[in-house]
């Protein structure tokens, strides 16, 4: 998509969250959508896609956060608390979804504030039990991780069609998205931490979520600055 793309999609969605452009193809969530589709539809059906993502994430969180504290893992408490996050970024633009741009923009920093401080804790405590030297169990971390792996390739395939938007909508797509690929980085640290009994692929993993976190928060944070300096 051309920055022209970008500039004319977020004209249509700056003020109300409805369609205003010229397209008939652009709903609410300037995405490409068939002629027949209209904003409020669209909005319809993110809403029930977002419902389906919260309950499989609040889900997740639960197996995870009893897994990652049965087996030791700072990888699969990582992802919990990824999952967590997600339950409540998804709640939080279930809450703002047709509110005006500048609350969604705002309430997309807040998100941000969230994923920040999580993974800041991750980190350290990461690093606390990479000095312990507790290695975790890497048959929990393997099942579980195979669990996640289908539940965020699921979720990711939902969102995959609006990917899209302004600063809380991306935020929802990047946090999926950054679940599927750490919960493949889990298993494979599942693997290492069984075939050689170390702790050290545990602490990369979550270390390297944690970037991934952090990343994805500078990344909204620099679209909702400028949503709502343009608001």
């Amino acid at each position: 998509m051309t920055d022209h793309d970008h500039s004319h999609e977020h004209r249509a969605t700056c003020s109300h969250g409805h369609d205003h452009s010229h397209d008939k193809g652009h709903g609410f969530l300037g995405l490409g959508h068939h002629d027949h589709d209209t904003g409020p539809v669209v909005e319809a059906r993110y809403r029930k896609v977002l419902w389906v993502v919260l309950a499989a994430n609040a889900a997740m969180f639960l197996v995870e956060i009893g897994a990652g504290l049965k087996g030791l893992s700072m990888a699969l408490l990582a992802d919990a608390l990824d999952f967590a996050g997600d339950a409540g970024n998804i709640a939080i633009s279930l809450l703002v979804l047709s509110a005006v741009q500048s609350v969604r923009a705002k309430a997309s920093l807040f998100k941000v504030a969230c994923m920040v401080v999580f993974s800041l804790w991750v980190g350290v405590a990461t690093v606390l039990q990479l000095i312990n030297g507790t290695v975790p169990r890497p048959e929990i971390m393997g099942i579980v991780s195979v669990l996640a792996i289908a539940v965020n390739l699921g979720s990711a395939a939902f969102l995959y069609r609006y990917r899209s938007g302004d600063s809380n909508v991306m935020s929802v797509w990047l946090c999926a998205r950054n679940d599927a690929i750490g919960n493949v980085m889990v298993m494979v640290a599942a693997i290492i931490v069984w075939l050689t009994g170390s702790n050290i692929a545990d602490a990369v993993v979550a270390l390297l979520m944690v970037a991934l976190g952090l990343s994805a928060a500078w990344r909204i944070t620099r679209q909702a600055i400028g949503e709502l300096r343009e608001h």
